[in-house]
């Protein structure tokens, strides 16, 4: 049996799990993510807690293949850098790869966090039948990865997909790259939260705005439904620009459920501009949270897992 690390890092926490070959997480181990050191300094930490994690387990050191490491973008992921997410902002021009591989005899990959996803739910998921599918996670921010003929559209250095910072609505006011109106400022778990409370006039969690909404408040219903509408447009999008034959939609938000896909999937049977991009598959990630890390150790596998349409062995 081979086996490979998964690291997912985000700005809140970060995953660390041994996967095997077969993408069954073996033990998983979730550390917060502390912005007031230094990122080589958080680094170090993930560094032991691996190591805690293949002590803890029976697995010989000669049966894990590699580490891969989903993050955040910008990123280089031909050469291991992480460049500056808004969600690590002082994560600037970080060698992750280097770094990590200084502590490990084993070569470790890095990946923009929504594609490795995006492989997780093709190497096992939602996706694992479709060549051509979109993988979208909507939660603190928005991201996607993108399979065209069974291979993922990772771009030039790995950001491809960042459909968070493309333009929907310029009233909407400032996103936190800069543009106005980008999507992931108004539809993400974040966005929501703070357009939410400001609403109501107090402070409240994405979860309480959408426990508001299922209990059809007056304040809220009108804001969600149109929240719902504006991932409708993001992903009428994608499926005019990619011809996907599935979209898949994980994280957080996707979590409120039915009204959320019935409303996003009535929004692509109306706009979407060919009849089959109508027809498009709507559907729920199946991996929840585990996508991210499972997928981070899927990019071990990438080399075998490619030429066999990501087909666990």
């Amino acid at each position: 049996m081979k086996y490979s690390i998964g690291v997912d890092i985000g700005g809140t926490n970060i995953a660390i799990a041994i996967v095997n070959q077969h993408g069954i997480i073996i033990n998983e181990t979730v550390i917060p993510t502390d912005l007031s050191i230094k990122p080589r300094e958080m680094i170090d930490r993930v560094c032991e807690e691996i190591k805690n994690s293949i002590k803890k387990s029976t697995i010989k050191k000669a049966e894990i293949i590699g580490i891969g490491i989903g993050a955040p973008a910008p990123l280089d992921n031909e050469n291991g850098v992480i460049m500056g997410p808004t969600n690590l902002k002082s994560w600037v021009d970080i060698p992750i790869c280097e770094l990590v591989e200084q502590s490990f005899s084993l070569p470790v990959t890095l990946e923009n966090d929504a594609n490795a996803a995006a492989f997780a739910e093709k190497w096992i998921g939602a996706a694992k039948e479709n060549d051509n599918f979109t993988y979208i996670t909507i939660s603190t921010g928005i991201g996607a990865g993108i399979f065209v003929e069974g291979k993922l559209l990772s771009g030039f250095k790995g950001n491809a997909g960042e459909i968070g910072h493309t333009v929907i609505d310029p009233s909407f006011g400032q996103c936190s790259c800069g543009q106005k109106g980008c999507l992931e400022s108004i539809a993400s778990g974040t966005a929501i939260a703070k357009e939410g409370s400001k609403i109501m006039g107090v402070e409240l969690s994405t979860k309480e705005i959408f426990h508001l909404y299922a209990e059809r408040n007056p304040k809220i219903v009108h804001y969600i439904e149109d929240v719902f509408k504006v991932i409708g447009i993001a992903c009428v999008n994608l499926i005019n620009t990619f011809d996907p034959e599935k979209v898949v939609i994980g994280g957080g938000v996707s979590k409120v459920g039915d009204p959320l896909f019935e409303s996003i999937r009535a929004y692509v049977s109306q706009y979407a501009f060919s009849q089959t991009g109508r027809e498009t598959e709507i559907v729920p990630a199946k991996l929840n949270q585990g996508s991210g890390v499972i997928g981070a150790a899927a990019l071990c596998f990438v080399p075998r897992v490619v030429h066999s349409a990501l087909s666990p062995t």
